[in-house]
């Protein structure tokens, strides 16, 4: 009985990750939008991933400093593969770039701002009713048996 009280509250306090998949090309010089226009519209959070896809090119995270000069001299990660996975593992903004010559200045860098998971969804107690009720079904188990 106590066995499944701990299979329950791990499956309650499970947190899923989401994968983002992101075309990493300069936008087109006839569209008003950016790649910052995409990413501010998702809700990055600990956990997930982009996966980059991209020809001929490169995607750097670097330093704030580095994202607004599109300076790639000294970068944090670098890839390119072509088919970039790029795991947030802390709740910061990061800040990408392309490492071909000029494609930064033509618009190819991204900010993205990653958030903690919300406590309320990622919590193992259970809430007190839960607690009631399971407490009331191991008591009602243990009558039966």
């Amino acid at each position: 009985m106590f066995l499944w009280l701990v299979i329950v509250l791990m499956v309650s306090g499970s947190v899923s990750s989401n994968e983002y998949k992101l075309h990493w090309v300069i936008p087109p010089a006839n569209v008003s939008t950016s790649l910052n226009d995409w990413a501010s519209g998702q809700r990055f959070q600990v956990g997930d991933t982009i996966r980059f896809k991209y020809k001929k090119d490169s995607v750097m995270q670097v330093t704030k400093e580095g994202y607004m000069q599109c300076n790639s001299s000294h970068p944090r990660f670098y890839s390119n593969t072509g088919k970039t996975r790029f795991m947030f593992d802390h709740s910061v903004p990061y800040y990408f770039i392309s490492g071909t010559s000029g494609h930064c200045e033509k618009g190819q860098k991204m900010i993205v701002e990653v958030m903690t998971h919300d406590r309320t969804t990622t919590s193992v107690a259970p809430t007190p009713a839960i607690a009631v009720w399971l407490c009331f079904f191991s008591f009602t188990l243990s009558l039966v048996a």
